[in-house]
This record gives C-alpha cells, structure tokens and sequence, in this order.
C-alpha cells in the first residue's frame, strides 16, 4: 500500500507481474487497460481531449492486438445506443467521451443505468462550451453526477490505468450491476506524458473473469429491456438501483484488496495527509490533490498544522470515511472544479456539508471553486488558499470563486 499521502499506488510487486514499465498518457493507459481487460466492445466517437482513446484502441484492432469489436458510429448518443445493445446481451463493453459528448450522451446514462448494464466509460474531462473551450473542469461528469453511474477521479496516469481495470470487475459484480466512469483532467492527466507499471494480462483477466449477468438478450429465451414502467413499479426500480449504488461502497473495497494483492497496488475511497489532528483540512479531487498535498507538506514544514483529503470515489460518496478524517479537525475546505449556477456552493461542498449535518457535526467549511476553464492552480494557490481559511469571514454559503480576474 502507498505510505500516507503518497498516493502513487507504491507497492511490492514481483516481477512476474509487471510486464512492462511504460511511459503513456492518460489517454494511452486506458486504452491499455482497455486492450486487456478482455472487452468484448468498445463504440466511441472521437473527441477533444479524448480522441487518443479511440485512435489507439482502433490501432490495437488494426494491429492484431484487440480482439473484440470496434463499432465506429456518427455521434456519442449513437456511441452509448451501440453500448447499450451489446452489454444487453452480456457482453463487456466500453466507451469514452468528454464534454458536449458527454453532454450529448446524457439522454443514454440514464438508460444505462435504469437497466442496470454495467459500461465502462472514461471521461477526459473537459468544460462545457459555450463559450467553446478545450482545457479540464469537472463540469461535464458533475453535470451527470445524478445519473446512477459510479464514479471516480485519477490523481496520475497510473491510477487512470489501474482503475479503468478495476471498474469493469466492480459494476459487473452481481450485487452492483451499474455502469462507472473513470474522470481524470483533460490535457492535465489525458495527455500527461507518466510512468505506468503496466501489468501481466493473465492476472487482469483471472481477477475480472467474464461477466456474468443474471438477465440478457438472448433468442432462446426472450426477455424485454427498458419496458415501460407505471406509478405502480417505477419507484421501486429506482430503489433497487439506489441499494446498488449503496452496495457497491462495500464490493469497491473488495475489489481494490483483490486487485491489491496481484499489482500492489490500492489507493482507497480516499487518501488522506496529516488529517488526524489538523487545524486544516482541504477536500479535493483529481490532479489538484497532489499539487494541494506539496502545498500542505512546504506549509507544514513551517510550522503550520494543515491536512489534504484526497477524494478518489464521488459516486457512491464515501461519508463515513470522509468525515472520519474530519471529525477533529478546526475548519474544513471544500474544493470544487465545477460551478453549480445558482446553488449555494459546489457539488463536492454540499455533499461534504451535508455528511457533517447528517452526522451532527457543527463545523466551518470554506467552499472554493477553482480551475474553471484550466485556469491553472499552482503550490503557491494552495499556499493562499490555506491561509485565507484561517479568516472568519471566508466562512459563509457563498463559494470563494478562487483565480476570477478582476
């Protein structure tokens, strides 16, 4: 396991497991992970800054080296209608998006989801236009973060690699059946040039098996998918959903001490550093959280007395683990990467306060949104960020709109 706050997934691996050490993007390593995991399907339709996703998944197919179907298509909504047929059938499917794609597919994540098919989608996240803009926020997957799609944020390249395998065993499990979302900044982490300890496909393909779904398409046995649902039924199969969703906290720990124990890997629901017992403590998600943590450790090192939390899991969130890192800590601070017009702070704010005030927890939060567009963030705004905690009056509903000009 990674000591404290290192979240780089250290661990003691024999050799006979690493089958190569690599440099790749973030967008490269899914398409390894994917070319491994024995994916039956994968339809996708290219998009800034996900597209060489989909060009290096259909150069595996040109070279011989993925064996499942590449379905070319005209759109992303036509991308999750492909995906939605072929993971009805029982087959592994997979797909990647950002942004307007994601945005276009929004119609379809809530069928997928509805019918229970557990598609494994990556998203190079990206903000929303207009105006029409290229760089990372979290704007697009917060966007869709009711949808019933488990969902989690890589910190590095390696992460977005050892994830996207994770999550094809996670919503496959029986007791979870949902589909997942591996987000991770695009251009930030998508073309962030790592090194990844790309692992043997044997053990990769013994710790997924085959999916294994309890209802599927099938001729020999005819079966109706997404029927239409009266006041009579609907509330209860969003229920059955809601338990799953529930369900899958529990199965995303067993899964990650399986695939621990073949790579060595594992990085939690969350990764804390110096929360046990700090005045501060920041909540943050993404490729921020390891710039936030140098921020913390140069501040601590000073004398000062501050944590990070590293969010890995948003969807299910994790609250008792959130808040077991809160609970002795002064004053907190939200970090969000997306703005939620109209409400009073942001998605990853709300869902921290209301943790505190379900557990009858009074304490401070400070909301800050950051980053909207790519606007950078550097040590030196975490430096900032921390010391404008210890000032009462950041401690409102409104969020700090942190790095606006002017």
């Amino acid at each position: 396991m990674p000591t404290e706050g290192d979240n780089d997934g250290e661990g003691a691996v024999s050799q006979a497991q690493i089958l190569r050490v690599a440099a790749l993007q973030g967008d490269e390593a899914v398409a390894e992970a994917v070319r491994q995991c024995d994916v039956d399907v994968v339809a996708a339709y290219p998009i800034t800054p996900q597209t060489i996703i989909v060009e290096k998944l259909a150069e595996f197919v040109a070279d011989g080296r993925f064996r499942g179907e590449f379905v070319s298509v005209e759109s992303e909504h036509s991308a999750l209608s492909a995906c939605v047929g072929a993971a009805a059938t029982g087959a592994r499917v997979f797909t990647a998006t950002s942004s307007q794609g994601l945005a276009y597919m929004h119609e379809m994540l809530y069928n997928v989801s509805g019918m229970r098919l557990p598609i494994v989608m990556a998203v190079a996240n990206r903000a929303l236009s207009a105006p029409l803009v290229l760089n990372a926020d979290h704007s697009d997957m917060m966007g869709s973060r009711d949808s019933g799609w488990i969902q989690l944020y890589a910190e590095n390249v390696e992460e977005i690699y050892d994830r996207t395998i994770q999550l094809f065993r996670l919503s496959e499990d029986s007791r979870v059946m949902l589909p997942s979302a591996i987000n991770f900044e695009g251009f930030i982490l998508s073309h962030d040039k790592e090194r990844v300890r790309l692992l043997e496909e044997e053990p990769i393909r013994k710790f997924l098996g085959r999916p294994r779904p309890k209802h599927r398409l099938d001729p020999d046995d005819p079966l109706t998918f997404g029927a239409i649902a009266t006041p009579d039924t609907y509330y209860e199969f969003r229920m059955q959903q809601a338990e799953a969703m529930k369900a899958s906290l529990h199965v995303f720990d067993e899964v990650e001490r399986e695939f621990e124990s073949f790579s060595g890997r594992r990085y939690g629901a969350v990764d804390s550093y110096n929360t046990d017992g700090a005045d501060e403590v920041m909540v943050v998600n993404g490729s921020a959280a390891g710039t936030m943590r140098t921020a913390a450790r140069e501040l601590n090192a000073t004398g000062e007395n501050v944590g990070v939390l590293a969010l890995k899991l948003y969807r299910p969130f994790p609250a008792e683990k959130v808040l077991s890192h809160l609970e002795r800590a002064k004053s907190v601070i939200t970090m969000d990467r997306s703005i939620s017009p109209g409400a009073p702070s942001g998605p990853i704010s709300e869902d921290v306060r209301s943790a505190l005030q379900w557990a009858g927890i009074d304490k401070p939060v400070m909301s800050v949104v950051y980053g909207i567009g790519g606007r950078d963030l550097s040590t030196e705004d975490g430096k900032r960020i921390f010391g404008m905690a210890r000032k009462e009056d950041s401690f409102n509903e409104a969020s700090i709109m942190y790095g606006v000009k002017g």
